[in-house]
């Protein structure tokens, strides 16, 4: 297990970079546009891609954890879907402040205080031993990880266009799944091969190995990331003046005081499309969050005992769908089509979950169901990041951008809650999983005709 932690790096660079290669292929106004935001991609893309594949490991993990934790320490379905559902209740209250002091503070002081504190909270996991202990640590997990997504949303509009946004976005989302392959490649065998070392569970070394590598992402992001592209030594006078020209200048989004933060948030609350866009995000992370937390348990209740088999089997759909949605972002992108794009990948990931409830007989379906489900699902959600961005601009993106997320992301408060309780009554998933494909069918629906066209491109 000593080479844990170095694969983990060497397979999520090699997917940031080839990410960012997929990035590179995004329509260009003319060639030397072209060679600038290839070359700002290429920059910030892969470290911050990094970063977010370990925050949302650390965030997921527990979805391996649970196939020994839960034996371990006398855990139910009922509280292992609490417990991953507390981590949201932290990260909810949390979110709008952390971005207001991202446009306040600056993005490397941010993010550094972010991954310091989640990656300290994630290795605790560790120590856990009781109900009590799980739902405190999965609390300021979610704490100290509030903002980091909706930070780097609002980082991206500093240095990229909006009709480059959506390929620049789907680079992080294929971090949620990589996350899940490195997961399944790596969680299993720790898991396994590290239970009873120093008279600790599999699960524990699993916590410690995994949270680590936060900590000293932490000290790189406070030296190598810089706020806004003014700052950046890297650009050219005549590059920055470039990308200010396309973006908007970042320090109108920077160095705010308390009175702009207020008005920045009523601002928000005030818009009625940013409730819209917070329904489509709630009901896409409903299904995008069981996927996460529950495929394991899936692939083990069609009879796949051993934890690496099943570690390994969740790499399949989680590498599809990382494929999938760069492939299909790309797509939106280079027509600059967002609706459609977006309603068929909604109505098409609810299909193939729903499929799974035919109590197929075949494991070879089940996985290919759940890998459709996976790529459509995951490819969503770059396609719908790029919505909103289009409409909030300024001091008003950091307020908005945030209130959207974290009124989406409630689903992570509701959802493995109510699904666990489902299948704690039941024994099945089959009732939540037609719930989750009709929230699905509901935001493609929703975003078809709640926004009609696009605003024109910000200068």
């Amino acid at each position: 297990m000593p080479q844990s932690l170095p694969a983990k790096a060497t397979i999520a660079h090699a997917s940031a970079a080839a990410s960012a290669s997929a990035y590179e292929s995004a329509p260009a106004s003319d060639a030397g546009d072209a060679l600038l935001f290839r070359k700002i991609a290429w920059r910030i893309v892969p470290f911050l891609f990094l970063c977010y594949v370990v925050s949302f490991l650390d965030r997921i993990n527990i979805g391996f954890a649970q196939l020994q934790m839960k034996h371990d320490l006398g855990f139910s379905d009922a509280m292992y879907g609490l417990g991953a559902a507390v981590f949201y209740v932290g990260y909810v209250f949390c979110e709008v402040p952390s971005n207001l002091l991202l446009a306040r503070f600056g993005a490397r002081r941010t993010f550094t205080r972010i991954m310091l504190l989640w990656g300290i909270a994630s290795t605790g996991m560790m120590f856990v031993s009781q109900p009590s202990h799980f739902y405190v640590l999965r609390f300021l997990l979610g704490v100290f990880e509030a903002g980091f997504f909706p930070g780097i949303v609002l980082y991206l509009t500093y240095w990229f266009p909006a009709n480059r946004r959506a390929a620049a976005i789907s680079v992080f989302f294929a971090g949620v799944a990589v996350a899940g392959v490195l997961g399944g490649l790596v969680s299993g065998w720790i898991m396994r091969d590290m239970s009873g070392v120093l008279g600790l569970h599999g699960w524990q070394w699993m916590f410690a190995i995994e949270g680590a590598p936060a900590i000293v992402l932490a000290g790189f992001a406070f030296t190598y990331l810089v706020d806004r592209p003014q700052d950046a030594t890297w650009l050219t006078s005549d590059e920055k003046a470039r990308v200010a020209a396309l973006c908007g200048d970042s320090r109108a989004h920077g160095g705010g005081h308390g009175a702009h933060d207020k008005r920045s948030l009523l601002a928000a609350l005030a818009n009625p499309r940013v409730y819209l866009f917070a329904f489509i995000y709630f009901s896409l992370t409903c299904a995008s969050l069981t996927l996460n937390f529950w495929m394991p348990l899936m692939i083990r209740d069609f009879g796949v005992t051993d934890v690496v088999a099943v570690s390994l089997y969740t790499v399949v759909p989680n590498a599809v769908g990382a494929v999938g949605l760069i492939l299909i972002a790309r797509r939106s992108d280079r027509t600059g089509e967002r609706r459609k794009h977006f309603a068929c990948c909604t109505i098409g990931g609810g299909l193939a979950l729903a499929a799974l409830t035919l109590h197929l007989h075949s494991f070879a379906a089940m996985l290919a169901c759940l890998s459709i489900a996976a790529t459509l699902i995951f490819a969503a959600l770059p396609i719908f990041w790029a919505v909103p961005t289009r409409y909030l601009s300024g001091n008003a993106a950091a307020a908005g951008i945030a209130l959207i997320s974290s009124i989406g992301i409630t689903s992570g408060i509701v959802s493995p809650w109510v699904i666990g309780l489902i299948r704690t009554r039941t024994g099945s998933m089959d009732l939540a999983v037609y719930l989750l494909a009709a929230l699905l069918a509901l935001s493609g629906a929703a975003l078809m005709l709640g926004v009609k066209g696009e605003p024109a491109q910000r200068a």
